[in-house]
């Protein structure tokens, strides 16, 4: 079961696409942060909703909001597409432990080896604001993120 609204979100440290440590504990106090859990890079509907997050970036950097991508991919193959779709945002690896960080967050799917797509909005205080989980197969909108992102309180 997810992690619910108004609840600490559990801290990690997880590789990013180049191989730097990104720790969520790293942002408290200082920004807000859209974990946005996916399946697997390289898959249609998650190069699709990732590449509508760039295209709009503006929304999250207007809000002070940072965006980090989190699959059970390595970050080798999250390296390489980054690069091909030109994601500015970090992709940090949940690879090993195979999903430990989706499993914490309770969006690990078990029979499928990978995480269901699912966001948690945190505040600077380290607190999920906002959430929200789609069916498998279907994608997040924008909205939902614009609506996510208006339960933040302003910094």
């Amino acid at each position: 079961m997810a992690l619910e609204n108004d609840t600490q979100a559990p801290d990690f440290e997880l590789f990013n696409q180049f191989g730097e440590r990104v720790q969520l504990s790293e942002f408290r106090g200082e920004k807000s942060v859209a974990l946005v859990f996916f399946p697997l890079a390289f898959s249609g509907i998650c190069s699709g909703e990732l590449c509508e997050l760039r295209d709009n970036l503006s929304l999250f950097t207007a809000n002070e909001v940072e965006v980090l991508g989190i699959s059970v991919d390595s970050r080798h193959a999250l390296r390489a597409w980054g690069e091909q779709e030109k994601y500015t945002f970090d992709l940090l690896a949940d690879f090993w432990p195979h999903g430990a960080v989706a499993k914490e967050y309770g969006v690990f799917l078990e029979q499928k080896g990978f995480a269901n797509r699912a966001t948690f909005v945190i505040d600077p205080e380290g607190i999920i604001r906002a959430s929200f989980i789609t069916a498998p197969g279907e994608p997040r909108s924008l909205d939902a993120y614009r609506a996510a992102i208006g339960e933040l309180q302003p910094v």
